[in-house]
């Protein structure tokens, strides 16, 4: 059985072909500038190099319709047939607060989606084009959403609310979101496994840092609160996006500058952040490099980048009063040590000290970390994320119609011997090449 999972971008599709009885994953790949022209597909299959074919994509159908052709192909496929796709699970960022757990889409949910995408101007849009795109070409199979938003229901209003009239609220739905849902969800099961406690008696502080990065306060093994707020654009420093800012600061720009609300809305989306630091770069390592060669800017923008995650993870563990671990994930929080590095210094007076020659070792997607020092109070983790097997769980136990929202579901990494098996060939692989990775594996206690 086949489970395949998608993430539509406004010029990307992600996907990810999943073998449910072999639990393992067959192939992994993107359609990159759907839309835009010069469209191509990445396209990896376990066991084989990489291959990229260029193919013109001027809608996400055609996209959706290329990764079907590709995995069907009797020289880049993994399955002979379509029919063997059981379940579809697509990302959907913005579940405005409709959706409480993942979803088999119909009708309903569709008009639903419609109703809140205002909310996530820069994501919804792609995400339900997906979604129609995928049902024209896998009209049998189940189609499954999976809302980055659901994660964040538990939240109480004291964490969710915004200090502005209530009628706001009431009307138009204007409260805190936060997003990065099944990338928490999967890092906060993982970490209750590594302390070896109870997911629901477990409290954490979770740093998701990539392009778009937030962090998430855990409280008993649930969402209480988190950086990102209506839309992602609160909080944290990150590639292209502010984070928080003096709300009234985008009016006196606006009249300075003769900008209109929408060149505000792209100016502090798409040209702030770290590229409105340095002028020039979003990627990490370019901002690292540049520092060492001197550029003053490029320091600032890291500085500014910890900084302001520091922040969060001492407001949150004020609000938490107990913290069992802190987690980073996803490619920033996974491989840039040196982030990592300027953010844990100075963090001794709250209990969290940390190992600097483990947090430049321990730079991997294939095993779980621990980076903390000898003295530290508070165990440090890096998690790396896997939010495809989050989004594939929920749509096999969708269709098979045992799924629930989390505090009534079990998934199989919440088990004390979960295995991923390309991570665990990857690891072998790695070890063989930097064995002094060993040491610093994180195991169950």
């Amino acid at each position: 059985m086949v489970i395949l999972t998608l993430n539509c971008g406004s010029s990307s599709a992600k996907y990810q072909v999943y073998d449910w009885d072999a639990r393992d994953i067959l192939a992994v790949g993107v359609v990159e500038k759907v839309t835009i022209g010069g469209s191509f597909i990445s396209h990896k299959v376990k066991g084989r190099e990489e291959i990229t074919i260029e193919h013109d994509c001027p809608t996400h159908t055609d996209a959706v319709d290329l990764i079907i052709k590709t995995l069907t192909d009797g020289k880049t496929g993994v399955i002979s047939d379509m029919g063997l796709i059981k379940a579809v699970g697509h990302r959907v960022v913005h579940g405005g607060d409709k959706f409480t757990k993942s979803v088999i889409v119909d009708d309903a949910v569709m008009a639903t989606l419609d109703e809140v995408k205002d909310l996530g101007p820069l994501h919804n849009p792609a995400n339900i084009m997906g979604i129609q795109a995928a049902k024209k070409v896998l009209p049998n199979a189940p189609h499954c959403a999976i809302m980055d938003t659901a994660w964040h229901q538990t939240m109480p209003p004291e964490s969710f609310l915004y200090a502005v009239p209530y009628e706001w609220y009431e009307k138009y739905s204007v409260r805190r979101y936060g997003f990065h849902g099944t990338s928490f969800l999967y890092t906060a099961k993982r970490a209750a496994v590594l302390l070896g406690k109870d997911p629901f008696q477990t409290n954490l502080v979770i740093c998701h840092l990539g392009n778009g990065s937030s962090v998430n306060a855990v409280r008993n093994g649930c969402s209480f609160d988190t950086s990102m707020g209506i839309t992602p654009l609160e909080g944290l420093v990150m590639g292209t996006r502010s984070g928080d800012t003096d709300p009234a600061m985008p009016f006196y720009v606006m009249r300075k500058a003769g900008m209109s609300p929408a060149d505000m809305e792209s100016a502090l989306n798409k040209k702030s952040g770290l590229l409105g630091i340095t002028g020039k770069y979003t990627d990490r390592r370019d901002i690292q490099k540049a520092k060492l060669d001197g550029d003053k800017r490029s320091l600032l923008a890291q500085d500014m980048e910890a900084h302001r995650v520091k922040k969060y993870i001492g407001a949150y563990q004020a609000v938490l009063g107990r913290v069992d671990a802190l987690v980073f994930t996803a490619g920033v929080g996974e491989f840039a040590w040196f982030i990592r590095e300027k953010i844990l210094d100075g963090l001794e007076g709250i209990g969290i000290a940390y190992d600097p020659e483990a947090n430049k070792t321990a730079c991997t997607r294939n095993t779980e970390t621990v980076i903390s020092g000898p003295g530290s109070k508070i165990p440090v983790y890096i998690i790396p994320t896997d939010e495809e097997l989050v989004m594939t769980e929920d749509a096999y136990a969708l269709m098979a119609g045992n799924y629930d929202v989390h505090t009534k579901f079990s998934y199989s990494f919440q088990k004390k011997d979960y295995v991923n098996k390309g991570r665990a060939e990857g690891l072998a692989e790695e070890l063989r090449k930097k064995p002094e990775l060993e040491k610093y594996i994180a195991k169950p206690r």
